[in-house]
Order: structure tokens, then sequence, then C-alpha cells
């Protein structure tokens, strides 16, 4: 009888309190309940970092297929924006430094010059200037009357470096009216704007379609 009562006995029963061993509970509980340790079992790291991996596959793939990332839009406005603040910069240059500068432009490229007293000249401050991508053209306009911008190669040919605006130390600066226009089929017409006391402005002009011959 005393046997009959021992067995059924809990085998949780004679054990002090506090004192069951972690591991020996963890086991005891899984072999109760089969699915408890998949269940609550977590994500490894390995397995976050694949997760994130396809994530961003997929997030390129869609920006990609959009054509977001590379938007005729989107690059003209970042050349319209690179100018704008090129001329922010070198007014507040001509002013602390008082010295005059002047961006020397053509169809698809523009130079930042520097006037030298010494010499009475414009010197280029790069051997080089920016060129604009192919697809975008240039279209300058002074005292509301459009002004003829010449070739990259004509400009490199001349030895007398004449720019069309100039940035002088005063804080003003030549008034005009630059448009970038793009030959590619959504690009839009950004119109680059002063008049000669405040800093210029970049604003969407018009939207654009194909080239027109």
């Amino acid at each position: 009888m005393v046997n009959e009562q021992y067995s059924l006995r809990s085998p949780l029963r004679g054990r002090p309190k506090g004192r069951w061993p972690q591991a020996s509970s963890e086991a005891a509980l899984n072999a109760i309940f089969p699915t408890r340790s998949k269940s609550v079992r977590g994500f490894t790291l390995i397995e976050l970092l694949v997760v994130l991996v396809l994530l961003g596959v997929l997030v390129g793939v869609a920006v990609l297929g959009s054509g977001i990332a590379a938007s005729p839009a989107r690059k003209l406005n970042d050349e319209g924006e690179r100018l704008s603040s090129l001329l922010r910069v070198l007014l507040d240059e001509a002013v602390l430094d008082n010295r005059e500068y002047g961006l020397l432009i053509d169809r698809q490229s523009y130079q930042v010059l520097r006037y030298e007293p010494q010499r009475a000249e414009w010197q280029a401050l790069a051997e080089q200037g920016h060129a604009l991508p192919d697809w975008v053209e240039l279209k300058l306009e002074l005292d509301e009357q459009a002004v003829g911008l010449p070739q990259a190669a004509q400009k490199k040919d001349s030895k007398a470096l004449v720019p069309q605006v100039l940035i002088l130390s005063s804080g003003e600066l030549t008034p005009f009216r630059l448009r970038l226009s793009g030959r590619e089929r959504g690009a839009p017409v950004l119109l680059l704007a002063s008049d000669g006391f405040n800093e210029p402005t970049l604003q969407v002009e018009s939207q654009s379609g194909p080239a027109k011959k």
C-alpha cells in the first residue's frame, strides 16, 4: 500500500522550492509540450539579415522598375539645384573676398571665372567647367533678350574669357534668366533667374516632351 501511494506521487513533490534545475525544468516542459520549444524560439541574427537583404532587393527592383531613381526630371532638377547653389556661394565669396567672379556659359556646360586686376583679365578657377549631360541644354536671357551661347569647342579655342553673368563684390549680379531643358521625354523646363539684387531662384517653368526638330 505504501508503494502504491508512493507511485501516485507527483515527480515534482519532495523537491525544495527554488532548487529545481533550470535545464531539467525546460526539458520536462518540452517533453510535456513538444511544440513549445519551436513556438517560443526567436529569429536568429542570420535570419534577420537575410530578411533585410531580401527586402532591400525587392525595394530596389521596385524603384528601378518605376523609373524614380533615374528619371530625367530628377536628374535635371539636381543640375539646376547644383548651379543655383554655386551662384549663392559665389555671391558670398565675392562679398567676403572683395573679388569679382563670373559665370561663363555655353550650351551644355558652365565655368567659374575670377577677375584678376593685376592682369586685367578673367581667369578660370578650374581647367574645365562643369559639363551637363548630353540631353540637357542651356538657354540664357540677358535684359529680356536671348543670348546666343557658343559650343564648348568654340569657347576652348577662344583666348579671351568673358563671362556672361557677373557676380560682383557689392553683392549684386547680372540680371539673368537661364533655362535648363531636356531632350528626353518627361524632362521639365527649369528656370533659374535673378533680378540682380536677390539670390537666384529655381522653379519649374513647364513640362516638356520629346525634342522637336
